[in-house]
């Protein structure tokens, strides 16, 4: 017996009907992209191993899928080699491996392309990144990145546009959306405040989780992290800062005080802030200091935007990194970026019923063919509809009329065009709208008009 036919674990087929909502998806977010003058790049699907390895921290590398070299891979490896390290193992084996992020690539292609790249340099890029993750609801090894930056400019201007882009989208795809800023000099001017410089990553790890998990487990999880109670009830009060925007930053300023890196942060945000009143944004913004992503790269403005009326986690996200070239040997050149979440967005529109009803849809007219005179005049009627932009198509034989009806039905196809003799000889087609079960005569040189 045949093997049953299956795909990778963590992998999907999209079927017709997704394809069209993702493309719907796809091209919207695009199209804004485009509109701020953001221009597409694509890169390799598989980076050389040494491009990735290091860049993603000691879990990021066990979760790359490492390429086996063409040919005689065992070739140069020797039993000792067999024996030893696993990793240094790899690297024999595998000279390539599947990209991981679209970040890493970007900051690549910047540094290789250096002098041909007029800075500040803007790009998008949307393809698909692989992660040997454990598959689980919402979690795939094969999944698409929307990402946008803007780098080689320090200018808060992009942050401002980014706000700007995040606006649009949601707004172009109906999704009503909060979004939550912050900037790491910020957190670390708060690390400072509590006496606590050097625990800056294990107390933003902590306080990232204050959504997830309430305040109590977040300072629980602080004292394990050898964070002392008089510093973890210093840094309460200030996650839990009520009030406007302007009120929030007074209050930091004088938190704060000590720390010039933290008075830098709230310049930043209050610059920022200043910035998106100008564009007279009407995007539901909100200071929340408790926001941290990114452990690492991330060195200014960091953002974040999650639905409002669909329970599902952050959905867009990103921010400013100073160094994410340096790993390649072009130091000082500041970016900022942010990357929509193609699949959580995708679940929100669908659990919303957001797409609208042609982003559904991969044919509008079915023409129903009764073989002969009939067919030919149905033929040059579906190249008129074709020749409008009109998506449609013809049974391919003259089976029964019940048959080529169901089919209709089975590709939810709105409307099917009946050309019988009758309806030859008068010149006139019959349209059938098949979700109201009503018809109509139109004139052969009317069609595309009334269905388009």
């Amino acid at each position: 017996m045949a093997q049953k036919p299956s795909i990778p674990k963590g992998t999907r087929d999209f079927s017709p009907v997704e394809m069209t909502r993702r493309n719907y998806m796809f091209d919207t977010i695009k199209s804004v992209f485009r509109t701020y003058g953001y221009a597409p790049l694509e890169t390799p699907a598989m980076e050389n191993l040494s491009t990735l390895m290091g860049k993603y921290g000691e879990e990021g590398d066990k979760l790359l899928f490492k390429i086996l070299n063409s040919g005689n891979f065992m070739e140069k490896v020797t039993p000792e080699q067999i024996e030893g390290n696993p990793n240094a193992l790899a690297t024999k084996l595998c000279e390539k491996g599947l990209r991981y992020d679209l970040t890493v690539p970007f900051a690549r292609f910047v540094v290789q392309h250096q002098n041909e790249i007029a800075f500040p340099f803007k790009r998008y890029q949307v393809q698909p990144v692989w992660r040997a993750d454990r598959p689980q609801k919402g979690r795939y090894r094969e999944f698409y990145q929307c990402d946008v930056d803007a780098i080689g400019s320090r200018s808060l201007l992009y942050e401002a546009e980014l706000v700007e882009i995040v606006e649009e989208v949601f707004r172009r795809l109906g999704i009503a959306v909060v979004l939550k800023i912050n900037n790491r000099k910020i957190l670390f001017g708060i690390a400072e405040a509590i006496g606590h410089a050097d625990k800056m990553i294990d107390i933003t790890v902590a306080i990232d989780k204050l959504d997830k998990i309430g305040m109590e487990n977040v300072e629980a999880e602080l004292a394990e992290r050898g964070i002392e109670p008089e510093a973890v009830a210093k840094l309460r009060p200030i996650l839990t800062l009520e009030g406007t925007t302007a009120e929030k930053l007074a209050q930091l300023r004088q938190i704060l005080a000590g720390s010039e890196t933290g008075l830098k942060g709230v310049d930043e945000v209050e610059e920022l802030f200043g910035h998106i009143a100008t564009y007279g944004s009407t995007l539901d913004i909100e200071l929340d200091l408790s926001l941290a992503r990114g452990l690492n790269y991330y060195t200014g403005a960091i953002f974040e935007v999650k639905a409002k009326d669909f329970q599902i986690g952050s959905i867009c996200g990103g921010g400013r990194y100073d160094d994410l070239t340096g790993i390649f040997g072009l130091p000082n050149t500041s970016g900022v970026g942010i990357s929509f979440g193609a699949d959580r967005i995708y679940d929100v529109m669908l659990g919303l019923g957001l797409f609208p009803e042609e982003a559904q849809m991969t044919t509008k007219v079915l023409l129903i063919n009764f073989g002969g005179e009939e067919q030919k005049a149905s033929m040059q009627l579906l190249k008129q509809l074709r020749q409008a932009g009109i998506q449609s198509d013809i049974y391919p034989e003259a089976a029964k009329m019940k048959k080529q009806m169901e089919y209709a039905n089975k590709r939810a196809i709105p409307y099917v065009v009946i050309v019988g003799e009758s309806e030859r000889l008068e010149g006139v087609a019959t349209v059938k709208n098949m979700a109201a079960g009503e018809q109509q005569k139109v004139a052969f040189a009317d069609l595309a008009k009334v269905l388009a």
